[in-house]
């Protein structure tokens, strides 16, 4: 029986309740979801797009979904001080599905801009919801629609027309719970022409005693002319299932960095699907991912280049021990319409025990003679040259080991274009390859 089925039956018994949760235009997006889902089913095993992550057995489980809108409360004073050192942010905290800004964040906003909860802006701007939400991400995708039919608020931002944001946004996602759950989370950003932001996105654990299961879809929109970068950053307990989904959509002369660090996971599928449909588009979509006990990160990437004269690069790092998995199955599209496309793809990978596993499948689909493309993937073991040639020195083999793991991970950081969030990122590697918890809700509280 498809896992589907539980939340289709759970939708059809308590549809009264979902809605009473939500506003009328995400209440209106919900019987086109059922009505597809109902002929469909989450990535599995046995697909092609889905090789070695079943998002089906990630669902199957019978998590707890909040309908009722129950508070759940947590002391995020006494139990999270997340911020960047040396960074001052704007931030924002959604734990488990509810986000609720304070009034310190609002007041602290560019005149025009929006950080706020999918309900506020339904309310105040809702030509804003009726132009892009639900309007970016496919509508045939069963993860998506799935998104859709359980989804009660979410998180929008918008950056209007020529505003270049001088402090990073930051968005926290908390997941706290007595009892096992699952939360639908959405994120819609927007970027006029010509504007300008950085958004930090990271999603925590703070009680690894539970299971927890999250869907998530963040729609992107980058006008003529924007930029945006985009840095994801994943800290979970073991227990967290993630499902995360990405597409953003560029036009012309935008600029997109996207940056994806799985500092800790459960099992985590992350799918990334870009759109270049304007000439001159530029994307650089890097990441890496950690395993040193029992993770499953899984990475997928499609950056579709349907316009001419559009750049693309793909830069992924796993360094995988323990018992752990790693997948990056990346790929580039060239339409027959995309002549003088360039995009580049590179996958390097580090086995740092004899028990973990990498798998890579890199994918070119070219149409057109036009272009220079090309990707690589490789899959192997520290340099034991350079290990030998450091113990000579007199450096240890275990932070002789941490050394060179980390060097292999720079030049990843290294594409990371706030400052502050790379030395954080260096700073949170080494402790995750010393064997210490890279968590960064035990940093100190240093925003203003």
């Amino acid at each position: 029986m498809s896992s589907l089925k539980q939340y289709i039956d759970l939708y059809r018994d308590h549809h009264d309740t979902l809605d009473k949760g939500s506003v009328a235009l995400v209440n209106a997006m919900r019987p086109e979801a059922l009505s597809r889902l109902e002929s469909a089913h989450l990535p599995d095993l046995s697909d092609e797009r889905s090789q070695y992550t079943s998002v089906e057995q990630m669902f199957a489980p019978d998590y707890g979904v909040n309908l009722a809108r129950v508070n759940i409360p947590v002391d995020i004073a006494a139990t999270f001080a997340c911020n960047l050192p040396n960074l001052s942010t704007l931030m924002g905290i959604v734990v488990n599905d509810f986000f609720s800004p304070s009034s310190t964040l609002v007041n602290r906003l560019p005149e025009g801009v929006i950080f706020d909860s999918l309900r506020t802006v339904a309310a105040k701007r809702p030509e804003l919801l009726e132009k892009y939400l639900n309007k970016i991400a496919p509508q045939t995708d069963a993860g998506v629609n799935l998104n859709t039919l359980l989804m009660q608020d979410g998180v929008v931002i918008y950056i209007p027309a020529n505003v270049h944001l001088a402090k990073p946004l930051q968005l926290v996602n908390i997941f706290s719970s007595p009892t096992p759950l699952m939360a639908a989370r959405r994120l819609l950003v927007i970027l006029g022409d010509g504007a300008k932001a950085d958004i930090v996105v990271c999603d925590h654990t703070q009680d690894d005693a539970q299971q927890y299961l999250a869907s998530q879809v963040a729609e992107v929109y980058l006008g003529r002319d924007a930029g945006l970068g985009f840095y994801t950053l994943e800290e979970a307990s073991l227990r967290t299932s993630r499902y995360a989904q990405t597409f953003i959509k560029q036009h012309e002369g935008s600029r997109l960095n996207l940056h994806y660090a799985a500092l800790a996971a459960g099992v985590s599928r992350n799918e990334f699907v870009v759109d270049l449909l304007g000439e001159h588009a530029e994307t650089l979509l890097t990441g890496m991912a950690i395993g040193m006990d029992r993770e499953h990160v899984d990475c997928n990437t499609t950056v579709n280049h349907r316009v001419p004269r559009c750049h693309s690069n793909q830069v992924f790092r796993y360094v995988m021990g323990g018992t752990s998995q790693g997948i990056f199955d990346g790929g580039i599209v060239v339409t027959p319409e995309a002549p003088y496309t360039v995009a580049y793809q590179s996958n390097r990978n580090v086995l740092a025990s004899t028990e973990a596993r990498m798998h890579s499948k890199p994918r070119l689909e070219i149409y057109n003679d036009e272009v220079k493309c090309s990707h690589g993937a490789t899959i192997g073991q520290l340099n034991e040259e350079a290990l030998f040639y450091m113990r000579s020195r007199g450096i240890p083999a275990a932070e002789a080991r941490v050394m060179l793991m980390q060097a292999f991970m720079a030049d990843v950081i290294d594409t990371v274009g706030l400052e502050s969030l790379r030395d954080r990122l260096r700073h949170l590697v080494e402790m995750r390859f010393n064997g210490q918890s890279a968590s960064c809700r035990r940093c100190s509280d240093t925003q203003n």
